[in-house]
């Protein structure tokens, strides 16, 4: 029998030289498939920097290493890339132990609820234990085997601890099944204690040789599919509601034929927002808490809601209020049997894309009724009135968020990027934007994560190298993670950052008061107005300009004071050779209206306040719209 050749290497160098031989599969007929793998963020410490960091260096040129400033930040900007790429290009991300790791657990939770795919990798503690308890180490005092890499079992589609470097034969494999699987996929994390980084092993070269992956597109059940068939064929009034799934099976041209040969609106969740040009005839807008009006009108008249690649979260189905009643049907086409069986509805467990094909040919020549059509026409025409309104260049002494995404709009090019997470702008973005490109709208809202947006915006743009990024951000989110402009200017990714600021967290400022509280500990304004509730000094919270900071960390930036100097504004910023910042000042209490939408949020049974106790019973006759 012939020895197997092997490879003496590290285990730290055998990780770097296996990620590297990772290919997909190309989505394109004849197309070239391509590495997963673009290269490293990495913050190096005592426990990943002889180890990895040495791993990384010898293949700088082939396997890139991106420093940046912020461990979170740098995990955001990861998980956006591969966001932006549709799940098929990813990153791997790695820290020190200890608070390099930790930071890194708020973006890990992040990437578990979109799905996303990333590889974290941060150092841990000696293996051997010989130097216990070492810098940055935690001692739990009835299990030794417990660091802070533990933290991200919970928000870790897989998570393994290397205490040999032969571990990872086993491991890696089922490392690319995860972070390529549709349906369980999501974050990685590797924790990789110190000295094991650094112990060398026989690897097998078989280890190393290239592979190429490919993304399984299951089979339809036929009887699951006839009944779908079945349903969609018995109703008259059926609606569409577009997931982030359609996106990652790439199935947005496949739902337009659908929708246009079977005369079905398509209203969008934020993750699947831009599924549908703007300008289709049945492209209906947002839907739910955050939708457009012409969607949530239609959903209720709508008899029967195919849901598609959603996991139909709570911003989505109005807390369970915005449809299901007795004389609606549900469907979810999804690919995960978790998700298809929610809301008590009928499953079709399979690819986006491949349902949409075959649905499109077994339902013919059906389609709804030409009411239908009407109705949809109607709410479409109603709802483009009030986004011309609400978007319009009026000269406000403080504009609204709605009246600066109207100036970003027509400054942008169709295939430009807007980029967002948290607060009032994911809002007024689900509704009011207008998608030309189906990748042109990259708003993070499963996590919601103040912070995500600057280096969201970096991550986009180097995915996208050849589109302008408009990352849009209140003063709050701004406030909480910065960092990573300095490292969008080190690196060359311009970015464009429109800064809203409202003086604090206006939107839930302006949810405090919707639920019968007095405006507390939102606003900056409440330092000045009620100095003994806030603790803060006489002069209140200084007025922050955050064109200066901007500037003190590279970029170019400016300050405006209206829309019309905010539009010229924005000309010199898709002008400049390097990352922009634009701030204005916005009216923190106007919102866009949607109807009368409404999100469970619970109220005290029992206050002092007449108007909570007010807010408690109008809450208890909206929670009566709930199925329990």
């Amino acid at each position: 029998m012939t020895a197997q050749k092997t490879i003496r290497l590290t285990a730290a160098q055998a990780l770097i030289k296996y990620l590297q031989q990772q290919y997909l599969e190309s989505s394109e007929p004849n197309g070239q498939a391509e590495a997963i793998f673009a290269g490293a963020f990495a913050i190096f410490g005592h426990g990943n920097v002889a180890g990895l960091g040495e791993a990384l260096y010898q293949e700088r040129q082939s396997f890139p290493t991106y420093r940046a400033h912020n461990e979170q930040g740098m995990a955001h900007a990861a998980i956006a890339f591969s966001k932006q790429h549709r799940r098929r290009k990813m990153m791997m991300c790695t820290t020190s132990i200890g608070p390099g790791a930790t930071n890194m657990v708020t973006a890990a939770g992040l990437a578990h609820v979109n799905r996303l795919p990333v590889l974290f990798v941060p150092g841990d503690t000696f293996a051997n234990r010989t130097p216990d308890p070492v810098l940055q180490q935690i001692e739990c005092f009835n299990d030794p085997t417990i660091s802070v890499n533990d933290c991200f079992k919970p928000v870790s589609r897989y998570f393994d601890r290397i205490n040999r470097p032969e571990q990872l034969i086993n491991s890696l494999p089922v490392v690319m099944q995860t972070l390529l699987d549709p349906i369980n996929c999501g974050p990685v994390t590797l924790a990789m204690p110190q000295d094991v980084q650094t112990m060398a092993f026989d690897y097998p070269v078989s280890m190393f040789e290239k592979r190429i992956h490919r993304i399984r597109r299951g089979g339809i059940d036929s009887v699951e599919f006839e009944q779908v068939c079945q349903l969609i064929r018995q109703s008259k009034k059926p609606l569409i509601i577009a997931g982030g799934g359609v996106h990652y099976s790439q199935a947005c041209d496949a739902l337009t034929q659908f929708a246009s040969d079977h005369c079905i609106p398509v209203a969008e969740t934020q993750a699947g927002k831009g599924s549908l040009n703007w300008q289709h005839p049945y492209a209906v807008g947002g839907i739910g808490v955050t939708g457009s009006e012409a969607a949530n009108t239609l959903i209720r008249q709508a008899d029967l809601v195919i849901a598609i690649g959603s996991r139909l979260q709570d911003f989505t189905t109005e807390s369970r209020t915005l449809f299901g009643g007795d004389s609606t049907q549900l469907i979810q086409i999804n690919v995960g049997q978790f998700d298809a069986n929610k809301h008590g509805a009928v499953p079709l467990q399979a690819d986006a894309k491949v349902a949409l094909t075959q649905l499109t040919q077994a339902l013919g020549d059906w389609q709804s009724t030409a009411q239908w059509s009407d109705d949809i026409d109607s709410a479409n025409h109603q709802w483009r009135e009030v986004y011309e309104q609400v978007t319009a260049n009026v000269d406000a002494t403080l504009p609204s968020d709605a009246q600066v995404l109207g100036a970003i709009k027509r400054q942008s090019d169709p295939r430009d990027v807007v980029v967002c997470a948290a607060g009032g702008l994911p809002g007024d973005l689900h509704k009011l934007w207008r998608c030309d490109d189906p990748q042109s709208y990259h708003v993070e809202y499963g996590f919601s994560c103040m912070g995500y947006e600057i280096a969201g915006g970096l991550g986009v743009k180097m995915a996208s190298p050849d589109r302008d990024v408009f990352v849009v951000v209140g003063d709050g989110s701004y406030m909480m993670m910065n960092s990573e402009l300095a490292t969008s200017v080190m690196n060359g990714h311009k970015i464009i950052v429109i800064t809203l600021d409202n003086r604090g967290y206006g939107c839930i400022n302006r949810l405090q008061i919707g639920t019968g509280n007095q405006p507390f500990n939102n606003l900056l304004e409440d330092c000045l107005t009620s100095v003994q509730d806030s603790h803060g000094v006489e002069q209140g919270a200084p007025k922050l300009d955050f064109a200066a900071h901007a500037k003190a960390m590279g970029a170019n930036s400016e300050t405006v004071s209206s829309i019309t100097e905010l539009e010229a504004a924005i000309v010199r910023a898709k002008a400049s050779d390097r990352s922009y910042l634009i701030a204005i000042d916005t009216d923190p209490y106007i919102t866009t209206n949607n109807g009368d939408s409404w999100w469970d949020v619970a109220i005290p049974e029992v206050s002092a306040s007449k108007t909570v106790n007010d807010a408690q019973q109008n809450y208890q006759q909206n929670k009566v719209k709930q199925p329990y």
